[in-house]
């Protein structure tokens, strides 16, 4: 089974108040995520501020001893601001993320600019546990189900 992750942080800070108005001040900011078989997905908010924009995702599961790239892509309509783009991306995690702490920040090129969102300088956390399968975990007793009758 998948392995199961555990954001350490609040997994849509685009829902919270005043959500535009980060992004328009810090220029890219994280929008939600959602851990799913295939890996971990979400959606990153820009301002536009230009037609050309690249939105990436650098994530590590070693505490950045390594670290890859994901591509965000376009994803059309824009929000209804009018003054926000959204890119989603995916981060293909295997089996490694079971036990592992992932983190990732997101990067937005534009115009010959680089903004980052790294959760104020945190990075966004999740944390992986291995999913239990069903009809297993803790060791029962044997006799946890029998009845005990006292006469």
């Amino acid at each position: 089974p998948p392995p199961l992750l555990e954001p350490l942080f609040p997994p849509q800070p685009g829902a919270s108040p005043g959500f535009v108005e980060r992004v328009r001040q810090h220029k890219v900011r994280l929008e939600w995520v959602r851990a799913d078989p295939a890996g971990l997905r979400g959606a990153v908010r820009v301002l536009n501020l230009a037609y050309e924009k690249v939105v990436s995702v650098r994530y590590t599961l070693n505490g950045w001893a390594s670290c890859a790239d994901a591509p965000a892509a376009y994803q059309p309509p824009g929000p209804p601001d009018g003054i926000t783009d959204r890119f989603a991306f995916l981060l293909p995690l295997g089996a490694a993320a079971a036990e592992a702490t992932l983190e990732f920040a997101v990067r937005y090129r534009v115009a010959g600019a680089e903004y980052w969102d790294n959760n104020e300088g945190k990075n966004y956390r999740l944390r992986g546990r291995q999913r239990v399968p069903p009809g297993t975990g803790l060791p029962q007793d044997p006799d946890s189900s029998a009845w005990i009758h006292f006469i």
